[in-house]
């Protein structure tokens, strides 16, 4: 969870904390974020700062804010901000990648410009052949032959969730997905959908799928799902329940009136994804993505090491072998802690050299595979909570793993 949704979880019990208001504005001023960050700013304020005024000049560089104006908007004690003197005088680009269109004060629509992206399929995702197929026959070929599936009253698009270890590579592979379907790719974080304002993260969340429909056909991604729809029976706040009702009915708006969008979300807990989204209609199609396989890791770590001083004996089938269960963040580990040891000697008086096969193997001696964590615990959901199936990809491959 980002350092936004943190403070924001705290001023939801602690609305009064006038130190997480100020770092909520902090943060909000890094992402780009001007208006939250003043708003933020006003209710930190328990009396003048000149030094916070300075700081709200700097951010404000370059905008479009008539900023003598703005830094009086900052008021002490809680006073609002007056968003129509915030309000640009023409469209602009925020760092969100979001366009603020002039009269729309409180919506975001997402910027074609900022968002389409170099298609990548997937020849260009090493091994995980088996994953491949699966996704081929559960989303590709439905989202490419709409008519065949229609025949047989059978839904084409919808909604699909990538669940797995964190650091496995389902960004990529769902960016590989929408290349192989010939569809624009639309990544969407739940930071850019959050707003402070009521009502604005659910009008920036139907901005989404409107510029998606409205460019079909096209993948809409959203990355770390549990977070925009945590599971509203274990929440304590209903602060996120209406976001997690508009993402609903707009997954149920894409199923009946859209064929040519796709919708692909990912999570590393897919047991805090509310139920309601895996439901026919919405999330209903869940596919497991393991751990790299052998082919994977070998493609990862010649990845990981091109461009690097390496020598040439490198075997990258013996360091495949040696990384069962390693998550492609791991082997970027193993690189990046054999890179620091020939530096370290460098830098203590050694000759320059070459990073090693002894120095990658060293490395991976030194460290253990993050994704067994993530499948002890899924085991024991699978054990107690799995009398549906939706885990049951998860399960065959434990079994065969573990």
């Amino acid at each position: 969870m980002d350092k936004i949704m943190i403070y924001r979880s705290i001023l939801e019990r602690e609305t009064d904390n006038h130190e997480v208001w100020f770092l909520l504005g902090e943060e909000y001023l890094k992402s780009g974020q001007f208006s939250e960050a003043l708003h933020s700013f006003s209710l930190a304020l328990k009396e003048d700062d000149t030094n916070l005024k300075a700081m709200v000049l700097s951010a404000l560089k370059g905008c479009d804010y008539p900023k003598e104006t703005a830094i009086e908007s900052v008021k002490p004690n809680g006073s609002p901000v007056d968003h129509d003197v915030l309000t640009p005088s023409h469209t602009k680009e925020n760092t969100k990648g979001f366009k603020v269109i002039q009269g729309q004060k409180q919506s975001n629509v997402v910027s074609l410009e900022n968002r389409i992206q170099k298609k990548v399929t997937f020849d260009e995702v090493g091994g995980l052949g088996d994953l491949k197929k699966t996704i081929e026959m559960k989303i590709i070929k439905p989202f490419m032959n709409p008519g065949l599936f229609a025949k047989f009253r059978k839904k084409a698009g919808g909604g699909i969730l990538l669940y797995g270890p964190p650091g496995c590579g389902k960004t990529f592979i769902a960016k590989a997905t929408a290349g192989e379907c010939r569809a624009n790719f639309y990544p969407i974080h739940i930071s850019e959908i959050l707003d402070p304002y009521i009502g604005v993260s659910e009008q920036n969340l139907h901005d989404a799928f409107e510029t998606a429909r409205g460019n079909a056909p096209a993948v809409l991604f959203f990355d770390e799902l549990d977070a925009l729809g945590f599971s509203r029976s274990k929440s304590r706040s209903d602060v996120m329940r209406p976001l997690v009702d508009t993402m609903l009915n707009e997954l149920q708006s894409v199923e009946s009136t859209n064929e040519k969008l796709l919708i692909i979300g990912a999570t590393n807990m897919p047991w805090d994804v509310d139920d309601a989204f895996k439901r026919p209609g919405r999330f209903d199609k869940l596919v497991f993505v393991p751990p790299p396989d052998r082919e994977a890791r070998m493609a990862i770590f010649e990845l990981k090491l091109h461009g690097r001083p390496v020598e040439n004996g490198i075997v990258y089938e013996v360091l495949a072998d040696r990384t069962p269960l390693y998550s492609g963040a791991d082997i970027e580990n193993i690189v990046e802690i054999a890179a620091e040891k020939v530096l370290a000697e460098i830098m203590e008086g050694g000759s320059e050299r070459l990073i090693t096969m002894e120095d990658l193997l060293d490395a991976i001696s030194e460290t253990k595979p993050t994704t067994i964590e993530w499948l002890s615990t899924i085991k024991n959901y699978i054990k107690y909570a799995n009398q549906s199936g939706i885990y049951s990809e998860a399960a065959a491959y434990i079994k065969g793993n573990l």
